[in-house]
């Protein structure tokens, strides 16, 4: 999917929402740049450094994010730490800025509600791998109804469809390619070529 999304912005908003798993709580690093498009997110058992690094990483290889111009975060230490060591290691351009501020996050924060009301309503998870698949399946979601896809609006529900689709066929189509030489596989929509596509 990620191929098929337009560039975001230079100014990035970066925070962490808490996710319930097997009782615990565990923590969902987002970013979004200053129009509200989603640039990364990454689901983690701990609220440390290392998980914040893993986050930009994540992010500033993905060829559609360009380098931040100026990086928005909470006053948490682990944001102070982080982006001074991904700029001493050469990910990060020195000349980043990095505004610690509460109030520069109210954004994220709101945006963190759509996918976290999805995710309360089923009241946790039990295994982390499933939390992570099913948090991804609903930033996908969120990503379309946010127009990030190219040439599809976020108002345009019959296109948003189309394009789901499209992405299902295309994966189907590829799973019966590759077991083609064991079997005649259908690419056809009621076929039994069906697969789950990487909305990554």
């Amino acid at each position: 999917m990620r191929r098929h999304l337009k560039s975001t912005n230079k100014s990035w908003r970066v925070d962490e929402t808490y996710i319930r798993i097997k009782g615990r709580w565990c923590y969902l690093y987002r970013a979004i740049d200053s129009a509200g498009a989603t640039i990364d997110f990454l689901l983690s058992a701990l609220r440390d450094t290392d998980a914040a690094k893993r986050l930009f990483r994540q992010a500033l290889k993905d060829p559609g994010h360009p380098q931040p111009r100026v990086i928005n975060t909470d006053l948490a230490a682990i944001y102070s730490s982080s982006i001074p060591e991904m700029k001493k290691e050469g990910s990060l351009r020195h000349r980043c800025r990095h505004r610690p501020a509460q109030y520069l996050n109210n954004f994220l924060e709101q945006d963190h509600r759509a996918i976290k009301r999805r995710v309360n309503a089923k009241q946790g998870f039990r295994e982390f791998q499933a939390a992570r698949r099913t948090i991804q399946g609903h930033e996908a979601i969120n990503i379309l109804r946010k127009g990030q896809v190219r040439r599809v609006s976020g108002k345009d529900v019959g296109r948003q469809n189309r394009f789901i689709n499209q992405l299902f066929d295309l994966a189907a189509c590829t799973a019966a390619r590759g077991i083609s030489n064991r079997s005649e596989t259908s690419c056809a929509p009621n076929g039994n070529g069906w697969h789950r596509p990487n909305l990554e």
